[in-house]
C-alpha cells in the first residue's frame, strides 16, 4: 500500500526526469542515486524500482548494499584500466628531466606567476636524457615531451630579461586644482649681450 502511495506521488514526467538523470551518471554515483530513489519512492524494493524506472534490480541492490555498508565496490576493469602518465611509468627519467629543466629555467621576472620559463626545447631534453643513458623506450616523443614539460610547470619560451623601470618625475600637489602634477624645472636661459652692455653703461654714467 505504501509503495502505491509513493508511486502515485510521482507524475509520468517526474519518472522520466529521474530516469534521464540516472543515465547522465556513471559508476558509484549512479548506483548511489538509484539507491536513494529506491529508498524514497519504492521502500527499498529493488524489484519495484526496476518496474518503475526500468533500472537493473541487481544494480539497485548493489547501490543499496554500498549505502548500508559505506563501502564502494570497484570493478576490476576500472581498477586496472587507464593509461598512466609518463612520470608514473618512468619516475627515474622524470626526476632527471626535472633536474635538466630546472637547470635551464628562470622564474617569471614579474614574480606574478609560479610558471617558470625555459630555453630548453623538447628535442634538447630528449637529447640530454639520452646522454644520461636512458633508452629510447624510456623517452617519449618530442610532442609528448612538450606536453610533459608544460604539465610540470615549464613553458617552452625564450627567457625574459627584466627591464629596468623608467625614471618618473616626482609629483607635487596643485592646491588650485586639487590634483598631482609633474614638477617642471626651469630651463637655464643664456645671458644676453645687450643687457650686459646696458648695465656697463649705467655704471659708467653713475661714476661720472
Amino acid at each position: 500500500m505504501q509503495k502505491e502511495e509513493n508511486r502515485h506521488q510521482l507524475t509520468t514526467s517526474q519518472i522520466e526526469d529521474l530516469r534521464l538523470a540516472a543515465k547522465k551518471m556513471k559508476g558509484a554515483s549512479r548506483r548511489g542515486f538509484q539507491a536513494e530513489m529506491c529508498l524514497k519512492y519504492c521502500d527499498g524494493n529493488a524489484r519495484y524500482a526496476e518496474t518503475l524506472w526500468g533500472w537493473s534490480r541487481h544494480t539497485v541492490e548493489l547501490g543499496l548494499s554500498e549505502k548500508r555498508s559505506g563501502i564502494t565496490c570497484v570493478g576490476a576493469q576500472s581498477m586496472c584500466s587507464g593509461v598512466k602518465k609518463w612520470e608514473e611509468k618512468q619516475p627515474i627519467a622524470a626526476q632527471a628531466l626535472t633536474e635538466i629543466a630546472e637547470f635551464h629555467a628562470q622564474q617569471n621576472p614579474t614574480f606574478s606567476s609560479p610558471i617558470a620559463y625555459t630555453r630548453l626545447t623538447a628535442a634538447e631534453a630528449i637529447t640530454q636524457l639520452k646522454n644520461q643513458g636512458f633508452d629510447s623506450s624510456q623517452i617519449p616523443a618530442p610532442s609528448t615531451m612538450a606536453v610533459i614539460l608544460n604539465r610540470m610547470g615549464y613553458r617552452l619560451r625564450k627567457v625574459l630579461k627584466a627591464k629596468p623601470q623608467k625614471a618618473v618625475r616626482p609629483r607635487v600637489a596643485d592646491r588650485r586644482k586639487g590634483t598631482l602634477t609633474k614638477t617642471k624645472f626651469p630651463k637655464p636661459m643664456p645671458s644676453s649681450r645687450i643687457s650686459v652692455s646696458k648695465t656697463k653703461n649705467r655704471i659708467r654714467e653713475s661714476n661720472v
